[in-house]
């Protein structure tokens, strides 16, 4: 079973969300964005009230699930936000599946693979998760914000605390472990003709920006927005301004393709 919200009229506006998150992280897209667009939030495997697929959850299979709401709603082309995992998932969706996007939006996200040193710190990760599991949480959602924005931002940061409590180590688990396996999307990047926009934020410490500006040279449209003082987070530690930058540029990919 895929949990999902589908609310408003008009183009489908699909929202993924990252690690150890779920649909909820996109309440106040959808109080702004329901509006303009017909939002489809997604809770993906294992996150939520999704239900699990075994002990590891590639890119494919999420990508597989996000399919599934996609056909059940009898969409024909979607506008996809993925923020960080689920910018992988976007990608993985994409390539599966590419004459079902009309944008794609990478939310503190990356098309490349995972480096060798990357994959072991996953395996570190795991271990640590298999000792500690409420430990590694209290510790690892802090981090992704700016450390300017922690304080500020600290009643945030319990509920995602407290929600990614809600997970089971396995999920958790089968999440790094789908990371790690996932390929690179960089030759995607180059191939697709709708438009990308790439959403940094300048203290992010898990995307860093210099790669990603790299990456962003690579399709035929791409758009970046770089957000000072915000680490991985600007769903919450840059709302408004993200919020207005999704909605202005999927209009504007939406008016592209009415034009070709």
């Amino acid at each position: 079973m895929v949990h999902y919200r589908d609310e408003g009229n008009g183009p489908a506006l699909v929202l993924l969300h990252g690690f150890m998150e779920s649909l909820d992280i996109w309440k106040d897209y959808f109080h702004k964005l329901a509006s303009v667009f017909r939002v489809i939030a997604i809770d993906l495997p294992g996150h939520g009230r999704s239900e699990s697929h075994g002990d590891a959850h590639p890119m494919w299979l999420m990508a597989d699930c996000v399919n599934a709401v996609v056909e059940e709603l009898s969409l024909d082309k979607i506008n996809i936000v993925g923020h960080s995992m689920g910018g992988y998932v976007s990608l993985a969706f994409a390539k599966k599946y590419p004459d079902k996007v009309s944008s794609l939006v990478l939310f503190h996200s990356s098309a490349a693979a995972d480096t060798e040193e990357a994959r072991e710190n996953r395996r570190r990760t795991i271990a640590i998760i298999q000792q500690n599991h409420s430990g590694f949480i209290n510790q690892f959602i802090p981090d992704l914000f700016a450390p300017e924005n922690r304080e500020r931002l600290s009643s945030e940061i319990e509920i995602l605390q407290n929600r990614a409590r809600g997970m089971s180590s396995k999920n958790i688990i089968a999440a790094q472990k789908g990371m790690s396996e996932r390929e690179s999307m960089l030759d995607l990047l180059i191939s697709v003709d709708y438009p990308i926009l790439f959403i940094l934020g300048s203290q992010d410490s898990r995307i860093p920006l210099q790669k990603v500006l790299a990456q962003a040279i690579l399709p035929v449209h791409s758009e970046v927005l770089i957000l000072g003082n915000v680490g991985h987070m600007g769903f919450l530690e840059a709302g408004e301004k993200t919020m207005a930058a999704i909605e202005s540029f999927v209009e504007r990919a939406i008016d592209q393709r009415a034009m070709s």
